[in-house]
């Protein structure tokens, strides 16, 4: 491993993946950041190149050997790590490809350090923050899955549900606003099964920190207690949940193994909207599952047409070894998959317009993130609205109003906005 200029080892760290995957990497770089490393962006020249990798399609492995072949060539003297999900699966994959001098598994993350084989020291500033970070902090309360869904391989690769304590998360949370974080996002593998409580975790974070803007990153339909949704009364709490549906159809659901139906979805929906008013709620949508039919996927289409998601996540289905679906008969065709993809990313760009249009000369709080352009920044608001705004001075990490327009910049993919002063 080379040596950096100014004697600090640089490490730059990639993720690909959920927002699980984000909060470990956020973990991992405070971690370094704490004992004496320099964070850069990953296109920059770094010491040891660190990709959190993703396996929950082929696309994503495809993507995590691409990710770390390029970091390769950018840094051919570089120590190349590859760790996460991908590597947990296939690590005999990675050797076979020589594309990594370091193969680590999820459980290594907490250890990266001493991995490293690298000294620790402290910070001397409580409140240091490296530009390396994002303005939104991902804090893992959970990990793991008990419930096998037949298409998915994330309970082979994160094992079984185990939760944070609640004074760690606490503590955790306290510590990123300490650091200047505006916005903490609670994330896991699935952060509905938190336990002892995910309604008492939240009371306990909004009554014993001082937290901005707290937002849950995924919960499912079978979640959403009347408990739960009354804490929202509380205006820190961000008006955005995400309800991965993944099928819009009672048969491929039940092939699925999904733990609803369409019309639990539908009512989970309706008291969401009615407890929390001007709420975004966004979906994960899955295309091509094994043996959907034509009717099938046509009764999808049409469902999340009903549900006016303000966004929709879609992805075709991805075989993955091990899971009941991959042996399933009646394997959907590729173009079969790729056409209908087509049709729900033409709803799901249709919903992202309407949804954001619907609070036209509406002013709604910000939280600025980077500078996109030259004098032009971009945020989201509470409700997962993504702006842009004109500015010359700096509105990083800051929380200001802003009145939306009706109009979609396509550069940007954003609602153009106004600075309230």
């Amino acid at each position: 491993m080379r040596t950096s200029l100014n004697n600090t080892t640089t490490v730059a760290i990639e993720t690909l993946g959920c927002k699980l995957n984000q909060a470990e990497s956020e973990s991992m770089a405070l971690q370094l950041i704490e004992i004496g490393y320099r964070l850069v962006s990953p296109s920059e020249p770094a010491d040891i190149y660190i990709l959190n990798t993703c396996t929950v399609t082929s696309t994503a492995d495809r993507k995590s050997r691409y990710f770390l072949r390029l970091a390769r060539r950018r840094n051919p003297h570089a120590m190349v790590v590859a760790i996460g999900c991908y590597s947990d699966r296939a690590a005999a994959e990675l050797v076979r490809l020589k594309c990594a001098d370091l193969i680590l598994v999820n459980n290594d993350k907490e250890n990266l350090p001493s991995i490293l084989e690298l000294k620790r020291r402290h910070t001397s500033s409580d409140t240091y923050r490296s530009d390396g970070l994002r303005t939104r902090s991902m804090i893992k309360i959970q990990e793991g899955c008990d419930h096998y869904c037949s298409y998915c391989i994330v309970p082979y690769v994160r094992g079984r549900e185990r939760s944070q304590t609640p004074n760690d998360i606490v503590a955790e949370v306290n510590a990123r606003v300490r650091m200047g974080f505006k916005e903490v996002v609670l994330t896991g593998t699935k952060i509905g099964g938190y336990r002892p409580s995910l309604e008492a975790l939240i009371r306990r974070i909004l009554d014993e920190t001082d937290v901005k803007r707290l937002r849950l990153s995924s919960l499912q339909p079978q979640d959403i207690a009347d408990g739960l949704l009354g804490l929202w009364s509380d205006t820190r709490l961000c008006r955005h949940l995400h309800l991965p549906l993944q099928s819009g159809s009672d048969p491929v659901l039940r092939h699925m193994n999904r733990p609803y139906n369409t019309i639990d979805y539908a009512s989970a929906i309706v008291r969401i909207r009615k407890a929390i008013p001007q709420v975004s709620i966004t979906t994960d949508i899955m295309v091509g599952f094994p043996d959907e039919t034509e009717k099938e996927f046509a009764e999808s289409l049409h469902f999340c047409k009903r549900m006016a998601f303000a966004n929709m996540h879609v992805f075709p289905y991805s075989a993955r070894p091990g899971t009941a679906a991959a042996s399933m008969p009646e394997q959907i065709d590729e173009r079969v998959k790729k056409e209908r993809s087509k049709a729900m990313l033409r709803l799901s760009r249709e919903r992202v317009i309407q949804f954001g249009r619907q609070f036209r000369s509406e002013t709604l709080p910000v939280l600025w993130e980077t500078e996109v352009a030259p004098g032009v920044w971009d945020g989201l608001t509470d409700n997962y609205i993504h702006v842009m705004t004109h500015s010359s001075k700096s509105l990083n990490n800051q929380i200001a109003d802003a009145r939306l327009s009706d109009t979609y910049n396509k550069n940007f993919k954003c609602i153009e906005t106004t600075l309230v002063s």
